[in-house]
């Protein structure tokens, strides 16, 4: 997936989706989350598109035994900083696996290169 982003905000600025709520770049111009679009300017997405890359992409599945009890999951994303401290830490989801059920899991770290300054 590739997402527009607008050139116009600080690095690592962030703001709330309308459509979802979802805490995101201020920066993007499409809803990473929910995919909804925030802002319309052609001339910006087009050249942004370009500059972004995928720095982490990590896949795995898991599969429920046949022979066993029902098991519960909380799936959780933690984000750490050079010094190892926890910045960020979110619950993804939540839910149950029955016996012989399978879930896949993928996690994407998305780059936007920006010309606008750091925080």
């Amino acid at each position: 997936m590739i997402a527009g982003r607008s050139l116009s905000t600080a690095a690592g600025k962030t703001r709330v989706c309308p459509h979802c709520k979802a805490t995101i770049l201020a920066s993007a111009t499409i809803c990473p989350a929910c995919q909804h679009h925030l802002q319309f300017n052609p001339g910006q997405l087009q050249a942004r598109a370009a500059a972004t890359f995928s720095a982490l992409r990590v896949e795995g599945t898991v599969r429920h035994p046949a022979d066993e009890a029902p098991w519960e999951y909380s799936l959780i994303i933690s984000v750490r900083n050079e010094r190892g401290e926890e910045v960020n830490r979110h619950v993804v989801a939540v839910g149950a696996m029955q016996s012989g059920e399978l879930r896949t899991v993928t996690l994407n770290m998305e780059v936007f290169k920006t010309n606008a300054p750091g925080k």
